[in-house]
């Protein structure tokens, strides 16, 4: 028997699902609730299997109680069920904990599959939500370094000072202290010798073969 907890702000929407949980085989509905901070206080006090979350709640949001439950160490897994598809959801939902994602107007066979896996543990997402994590996977990762730290760094690797390199690319020397100041907040270090040590533990530089 799958344990259920429903939360949305919408009388219909609660009342609706509740019904069509309670009277499918293998679910029991615990409770219902109305905003987040009432899910999360249910959740520690009922200890369901897994909870429907809608997102956009008042007092407390979906994706606000989805974080509140993980810090609380609440083991329920999290369905997100909303009319809401866009990254802007979508994504921090995902990476605040929420075993899946699927949208209100999904068939009722769909919904109740979603749990069931939900309750296992398994991933679910809605087929459009899907496309959209698989269009964002496609999308090349933002460059860290530009092409002229890259330049500047790569200088510095090969045993340059900072006026050899600046004569190498043709800029000031103070443009180059500049780069090097900006490679260390994006690397995360605070020197010449850490740059290139993270530079080539990330990737960005390939030693050279003799």
């Amino acid at each position: 028997m799958i344990r259920l907890l429903i939360a949305d702000d919408h009388p219909v929407v609660r009342d609706g699902l509740s019904s069509m949980f309670a009277s499918a085989p293998g679910f029991e509905v615990l409770g219902a609730a109305a905003d987040g901070a009432a899910a999360v206080r249910l959740a520690q006090e009922l200890r369901p299997d897994v909870i429907l979350m809608d997102l956009r709640m008042p007092v407390m949001d979906g994706l606000a109680a989805i974080i509140e439950l993980s810090r609380l160490g609440v083991t329920a897994h999290v369905l997100v069920l909303t009319t809401y598809d866009s990254d802007t959801d979508v994504l921090p939902a995902i990476e605040a904990g929420a075993t899946g994602y699927l949208l209100k107007d999904s068939p009722r066979e769909e919904l109740l599959r979603g749990a069931q896996a939900a309750a296992r543990g398994e991933s679910v997402l809605s087929p459009t939500v899907a496309a959209r994590l698989m269009n964002r996977m496609r999308q090349p990762a933002p460059q860290l370094l530009s092409p002229r730290e890259l330049e500047v760094l790569e200088l510095v690797a090969a045993g340059n000072t900072n006026r050899e390199a600046a004569a190498r690319l043709f800029i000031t020397e103070a443009t180059v202290k500049s780069h090097l100041l900006n490679i260390y907040t994006k690397l995360g270090v605070n020197d010449r010798a850490a740059a290139v040590t993270e530079a080539f533990n990330r990737g960005l530089l390939v030693p050279r073969t003799p």
